[in-house]
């Protein structure tokens, strides 16, 4: 066994910065990322909030850090097991990698919509979720099945978050404002759009937030209303017709949106009911004490790092891959 190898098992955001803080440290990091590339969630995605910079920006800054970085790329992590000297990994094809210690930076998965089987996803054609938008964003052009442009969009809140109904009671921490900065950028992408966020609860905590949200009601005629969507049907000519309760005032609305975008929650991937470590109620992985030791698992060797334990922002992300380098260092210099 390499004595100073590390696993990196992720190379998203977490994974990434986890293994260029392990090099700085004097240790050799190795990176087991189970799509073809590196990048995670965040190289899917065009601006992120709140000041609407590049994702690729990001990821080529990351991608620099680890440059030189051994890794392995289509490769699906199944089970991490303690070993008396270290740790080992087993993918799901047999391989086996061996390390002193590993940082579990599995990330998230994002929640199937069609689990929520009122709002047509899947069945209605312009009924997308927030990571399809996103996509409309990279490619220059947001539009309809038909291919005109929308007019009227509703964004749908909390999909997959705080529902006991799906076994998802967690916040999801971003998708608030992510549904106000998409809002923004529906109103740049398609000039005279009218956008309809409707949500549970705003919650508008980071640094930069609240003002983007007042400049999305301000500057761009961005409308908010407190309320749940109870149904989606579809029109004759396509367009989505919604029923909905306005919580505020407590009475019905109905309205026709050319398209609904459902901002979909962060679930716990499978990976945490596999990899026989300790879990939370939210199914994501446990860290050894969430006061103090939040970047150490409760099984010796095996660390943890961004979105592995629960929902967070990508800096928060960063600043967690920075501490469980440093976490390692000083627990392997014992």
């Amino acid at each position: 066994m390499t004595q100073e190898r590390i696993l990196v098992i992720g190379g998203g955001v977490a994974g990434m910065q986890a293994a260029a803080a392990l090099r700085e440290e004097g240790f050799e990091p190795f990176i087991i990322e189970k799509e073809k590339a590196a990048g995670g969630h965040v190289a899917r995605w065009d601006r992120l909030f709140p000041t609407q910079l590049r994702a690729q920006e990001v990821i080529d800054r990351l991608s620099a850090g680890a440059e030189g970085i051994g890794s392995a790329t289509g490769c699906e992590i199944v089970s991490v097991l303690p070993e008396a000297d270290g740790v080992t990994a087993i993918a799901a094809d047999g391989q086996r990698f061996e390390g002193r210690a590993a940082v579990v930076a599995t990330g998230f998965d994002l929640f199937d919509a069609r689990f929520k089987e009122e709002y047509g996803y899947g069945m209605y054609e312009n009924v997308v979720t927030s990571a399809e938008l996103e996509r409309m964003f990279r490619e220059g052009r947001v539009a309809m099945r038909s291919g005109e442009a929308p007019k009227r969009v509703a964004i749908l809140h909390c999909v997959g978050s705080r529902d006991e109904k799906v076994g998802q009671n967690h916040c999801s921490k971003v998708c608030c404002i992510t549904g106000i900065k998409q809002a923004i950028e529906l109103t740049e992408a398609v000039p005279g759009v009218q956008v309809t966020n409707f949500y549970m609860d705003l919650r508008a905590f980071g640094n930069g937030y609240e003002e983007l949200y007042r400049r999305s009601q301000v500057e761009h005629g961005v409308t908010y209303v407190r309320g749940r969507i109870s149904e989606a049907g579809e029109t004759l000519d396509k367009r989505i017709q919604l029923k909905v309760e306005d919580t505020l005032v407590g009475r019905p609305l109905r309205l026709t949106v050319d398209m609904l975008v459902l901002l979909v929650g962060m679930r716990a991937p499978g990976c945490c009911s596999s990899f026989g470590l300790p879990t939370q109620e939210n199914g994501f992985f446990a860290p050894r004490d969430p006061y103090v030791e939040t970047v150490a698992s409760p099984v010796r060797g095996i660390y943890l790092a961004g979105t592995a334990t629960g929902p967070k922002t990508i800096g928060e992300t960063v600043n967690e891959a920075l501490a469980v380098a440093r976490r390692i260092k000083r627990d392997l210099a014992k």
